[in-house]
């Protein structure tokens, strides 16, 4: 069980690199490396539930507080959309009203990230 958190976990950092890398949202900031540094501590929860992981929340208002800009919040979106798109992530959505935090869309590969 653990080996497969550890690959999942690995799998998630090595995209968030790759569209790290690629182009980005001109007058973004954030990079999609950033947005996974931030809610890694969530992922278990994001597909389990069960208990938030301690450090989950704090990482959730810390993406928040950095995300200040239009771009900003446009491009930690699409991150979370592509990071969402090849796993079950049935908990996600629940994550920020958990956390205390109000985001304008809910985490689904089906998110319009450009509104």
């Amino acid at each position: 069980m653990a080996s497969t958190t550890t690959t999942t976990l690995a799998a998630i950092v090595v995209v968030a690199c790759l569209l790290a890398s690629g182009p980005q949202e001109a007058d973004a900031a954030i990079t999609c490396g950033q947005v996974v540094g931030y809610i890694s501590s969530c992922l278990s929860y994001a597909r389990s539930g069960g208990a938030m992981p301690p450090k989950c929340c704090p990482g959730v208002r810390a993406l928040n507080g950095a995300a200040r800009t239009t771009p900003d919040r446009q491009q930690a979106c699409a991150c979370l959309k592509s990071l969402s798109g090849g796993m079950s992530v049935p908990y996600a959505p629940s994550i920020p009203s958990k956390c205390g935090v109000s985001v304008p869309y809910t985490i689904s590969p089906k998110t319009d990230c450009t509104k």
